[in-house]
């Protein structure tokens, strides 16, 4: 995502203390590995809990989102040969508190208790990657709530946005002080290879540790193979049910399944390995219970054809394997959607950053994947601890900086993402994909403290305003000259800013601007307003669209 590792540091790295508030976490692995850190810094204010199980972690959520922040250098780290090289956290020098705030579920009460803990302790980034199923009244939500106290102390909090795309009207954690991340691909992408008996060859997205080694076996299409005996039709087997399938004909063959499962139907049955269909957006490698490979329409169409019109079909399943995604970066089908249903002239997501197959540390004593120390995993949750991590980063060279500073920085100087590979485009990614080095040097900030975020408060269930008044401080050279451009304004549709040239003197100095908007429009367009030195270009996106 850009973040190099020999990207300038600076010497307070080490005093930056993230709080993660997750699953807990399994300290014993070795990016976690504390060899050259001296004692915590002395703003630390809290303890070490060992008791009650605390920092155990089982299924591995807070232990993969706490390297991928703050995990050390580790050579040689894989899924069992996949994406094999050096594993290392954002920012590896920082320090990571672990709130377990997940047992059984994620209480509201165990959410709060963490966050009055984490902001008591002296934590200077909050990340959390949980959401609930939908966004709820700034009021009532305890990741709001908790934030909000976290922001008031000067504490940024990092969030994900949920896994519920791409349907709109998705997103969570949505609060304007919150950091909303959604999760983008990499350029990566994990594939299991499919060889035919006819010799077509050809690819689908999975996450095989393991092929049929090479074995060449029977092919079946499963609608051809109902389980009689269970009182089961070719319109259930199909979709590879458990139970659904005759398991004498499914026996050590390759099936074809009409439906995206985990493959626990094949598998029962006898099957080896399994050819899944799926008709829309495939953009993710998931893990199943047997080799499987997920190809798109066209060659789900050509796999049935051969196997229904050739007398002894065959197939061999492979191993995945990493290749390159030409096609990266753009927002995972999975990534909750704007608008946001909370605050409709609030743009959620804030930004986007890598969440699709990331590699990160793993318990090796989960149940589900014993022995294994690294995994890899997509989700919402991977894309918010890189972001936390850039978060951190630039707190270690701005440490009296505000979170409202930091956000603002993290959103004016994204990657701008290509609207054509992301139907939803704003709704998708936001500003766009975290730039960590842009990050750094934004030239000027949108600033904001306890006071605008209780107006804003008090204003809500108002009507919208089309007039907003910003202000930004300079943060990139003492004497600078900055001009303002509005990109693409779409007709029918008028957007004006004055004044239209801001003059510093001085660095922290503030100037304000109003910004209005003018006009009516049926669709969903997008706009940009920047402003410009020459060296730096302070961008923020523009959406307009009929609420419905």
């Amino acid at each position: 995502m850009g973040f190099p590792a020999n990207l300038p540091r600076s010497h307070f790295e080490t005093e930056v203390i993230v709080g993660m508030l997750d699953t807990g976490i399994w300290p014993e692995s070795k990016s976690f590995n504390d060899d050259g850190f001296g004692p915590p810094p002395q703003k630390w204010k809290g303890l070490c809990q060992s008791n009650h199980n605390f920092t155990c972690n089982n299924d591995g959520h807070g232990t993969h989102t706490s390297s991928t922040v703050a995990g050390r250098e580790v050579a040689n780290a894989s899924l069992r040969g996949l994406a094999d090289g050096t594993a290392r956290g954002g920012v590896p020098s920082a320090r990571i508190a672990v709130y377990k705030v997940c047992w059984d579920r994620c209480s509201d009460v165990d959410i709060l208790a963490a966050f009055d803990d984490a902001i008591a302790d002296g934590v200077d980034i909050i990340s959390i990657s949980i959401g609930d199923g939908v966004a709820h009244d700034y009021f009532t939500d305890p990741i709001a709530i908790g934030s909000f106290h976290a922001t008031k102390n000067g504490i940024l909090v990092s969030s994900s946005v949920g896994n519920l795309g791409p349907k709109r009207s998705t997103v969570v954690n949505v609060a304007p002080w919150l950091v909303s991340v959604a999760a983008s691909t990499i350029d990566r992408k994990l594939v299991a290879g499919v060889n035919l008996g006819d010799g077509q060859v050809f690819q689908g997205l999975a996450l095989n540790t393991d092929g049929s080694g090479g074995t060449i076996y029977p092919l079946i299409y499963v609608g051809n193979a109902p389980n009689k005996s269970a009182n089961t039709n070719a319109l259930n087997s199909r979709f590879c049910a458990k139970g659904s399938l005759d398991a004498e004909l499914s026996r050590r063959k390759v099936i074809i399944c009409d439906t995206v499962s985990f493959g626990y139907g094949p598998q029962l049955a006898g099957a080896v390995a399994a050819i899944l269909r799926r008709d829309g957006v495939n953009d993710v490698a998931l893990e199943f219970a047997l080799p499987v490979s997920v190809p798109g329409v066209n060659y789900s169409e050509s796999v049935l054809q051969y196997a229904n019109k050739t007398s002894n079909p065959t197939a061999i399943v492979s191993k995945s394997e990493g290749v390159f995604d030409k096609a990266a970066t753009y927002v995972a089908s999975f990534s909750s959607r704007g608008p946001n249903r909370i605050t409709p002239n609030i743009l959620k997501p804030d930004l986007a950053a890598a969440g699709v197959d990331i590699l990160a540390a793993w318990p090796p004593i989960n149940a589900e994947k014993e022995s294994v120390s690294y995994n890899i995993i997509s989700g919402t949750s991977m894309a918010c601890p890189n972001v936390t991590a850039v978060a951190a980063y630039i707190k270690s060279f701005n440490p009296t900086w505000s979170p409202a500073a930091i956000q603002s920085e993290l959103i004016t100087t994204t990657y701008i993402m290509n609207s054509t590979k992301n139907a939803d485009a704003e709704f998708s990614y936001g500003a766009g994909n975290v730039n960590p080095v842009a990050a750094l040097n934004p030239g000027l900030v949108y600033d904001a403290d306890e006071g605008d975020y209780v107006k804003f408060l008090c204003g809500e269930g108002k009507p919208c305003s089309a007039t907003y008044h910003r202000t930004v401080a300079n943060v990139g050279t003492p004497n600078s000259t900055y001009q303002v451009n509005v990109i693409a304004p779409p007709a029918g549709l008028r957007i004006t800013v004055e004044p239209q040239v801001l003059a510093f003197e001085s660095l922290r100095e503030k100037k304000s601007s109003v910004v209005k908007h003018e006009g009516e429009t049926s669709i969903t367009v997008s706009a940009a307003l920047i402003w410009s030195d020459g060296k730096h270009n302070v961008r923020s996106p523009v959406v307009v669209y009929t609420s419905s």
